[in-house]
């Protein structure tokens, strides 16, 4: 087989066989093919397409690259949830131990943040001494212990696709559905759980940033799950505003928290507890009615944030829901941002805002920049609510009194107002399944 007649069946608008995909990743990935070529058939790809059973073919491949995790030995349908990214997205810090209480064991592998999204990683580093860095035999004994562990991914699993796509990102081959919806799911099939359920992000902080664009993603990415073995649905949501109103990692920990004893803000709690609820449905324990409702008990009796404490302590953490001493110092800075005029916040612009966060140093703009975990935002007004004049929009926090000024103004930018109310999106948009999709 020669790599020139694999790019010249892609070029020609071919279908590749498992074969000639297993031998384009192998040689890749041990330096048999140069990046000029590996660079040709991802064009090739981009242009021409991969059909169902190609874009499987390639997940299946990439995930067989590296390390993967075996959950075999643990009690019950394990299921896993991944999102596609966005601005005060901490659902994995919600969810996780709601489903955990429910008895369904949560095995989740999460990253970091890059950019304007954040990485759950991150957020649980702000919890002081947690370890987000554990062996497979201390991650595999966590779940089966007390139900629930997250921690950081190893450096060797699906590095196939690690190796992709930094070549995709400097040959803008990044915004193709089948490479993006292959690389989302290759990790997931190596990380080990039975069945997956995917929050993909619509909107100006999403990367997919029309619902027609998003649902394609993930149908494809349903299609892969039960292509290769697993039970697979998608909930399609809003990210036209951020996800409940903490953006930073500190930040968000005490969000989540509080969502975990039922006082947190009602867009996260809803998208939380909607995910918990159909991560529950999939491991069988009921309809989805019964499920949300078993969510909602979790959350009123106390094991949700009982189980949230277990995870910290046995990750190293200390968590005291009396206070706050178990996570990052203040930051050393803060200031307030108050309205420039009277009427309603009409939009903010999502992307704009991480980008914002990035700029108080809760975020990173390369993967080597150094994170605060004391930095954020503290969002006080949202799209579609009325302000007055001078009156407290938002809390920026940060070590750097530079850093924050600068902030401030970008702040500013991504904001705006009009004198009347705009309806809002729903915050839950649609849903798929291999045999359907809904629109809400």
């Amino acid at each position: 087989m020669r790599m020139y007649d694999v790019i010249e069946r892609k070029r020609d608008g071919k279908d590749l066989s498992y074969e000639e995909l297993e031998y384009f990743i192998t040689g890749y990935c041990k330096g048999e093919i140069p990046d000029y070529q590996a660079s040709a058939l991802l064009m090739a790809i981009y242009l021409r397409g991969m059909n169902q059973r190609e874009t499987a073919d390639l997940t299946v491949i990439m995930a067989n690259s590296g390390d993967r995790i075996d959950l075999s030995d643990i009690e019950g349908i394990k299921v896993d949830k991944h999102s596609t990214g966005g601005v005060g997205d901490k659902t994995t810090l919600v969810l996780a131990p709601i489903v955990a209480a429910c008895g369904v064991p949560v095995a989740k592998i999460s990253g970091r943040g890059l950019g304007h999204t954040g990485g759950t990683i991150d957020k649980l580093e702000s919890i002081k001494g947690f370890r987000t860095s554990l062996t497979k035999d201390e991650f595999i004994d966590n779940v089966r212990s007390i139900g629930l562990s997250v921690a950081g991914q190893t450096g060797n699993m699906a590095p196939a696709d690690k190796k992709l796509y930094a070549l995709r990102d400097v040959t803008a081959t990044v915004s193709n559905i089948s490479l993006i919806a292959s690389s989302i799911m290759s990790k997931k099939i190596a990380s080990g759980t039975d069945r997956i359920v995917l929050d993909v992000k619509t909107g100006s902080g999403a990367f997919m940033k029309t619902f027609e664009d998003a649902a394609a993603l993930a149908g494809e990415m349903v299609s892969i799950g039960e292509k290769t073995g697993r039970k697979t649905v998608a909930l399609i949501t809003n990210m036209d505003m951020p996800l409940g109103n903490a953006v930073g990692n500190a930040l968000e920990v005490k969000e989540a928290v509080s969502a975990l004893i039922g006082k947190g803000p009602a867009d996260l709690e809803k998208v939380s507890f909607e995910l918990a609820a159909r991560m529950i449905e999939l491991a069988g324990l009921g309809s989805i009615e019964y499920c949300r409702e078993l969510v909602r008990k979790k959350i009123q009796d106390g094991s949700a944030i009982e189980k949230f404490s277990q995870m910290v302590r046995r990750q190293g953490g200390l968590h005291n829901i009396g206070d706050e001493s178990w996570l990052a110092d203040d930051a050393a800075f803060v200031t307030e941002v108050l309205s420039p005029a009277d009427g309603y916040i009409s939009s903010l612009r999502t992307d704009a805002l991480g980008k914002v966060s990035v700029i108080l140093g809760a975020g990173r703009e390369t993967k080597e920049s150094n994170i605060d975990h004391a930095a954020g935002i503290m969002l006080y007004k949202k799209p579609g609510m009325k302000v007055s004049k001078k009156e407290l929009i938002a809390r920026l926090y940060s070590s750097s009194n530079d850093r924050i000024h600068e902030a401030e103004a970008a702040f500013l930018d991504s904001i705006s107002f009009d004198t009347a109310m705009h309806p809002q999106k729903p915050l839950i948009l649609g849903y798929i399944d291999i045999h359907k999709t809904e629109i809400y």
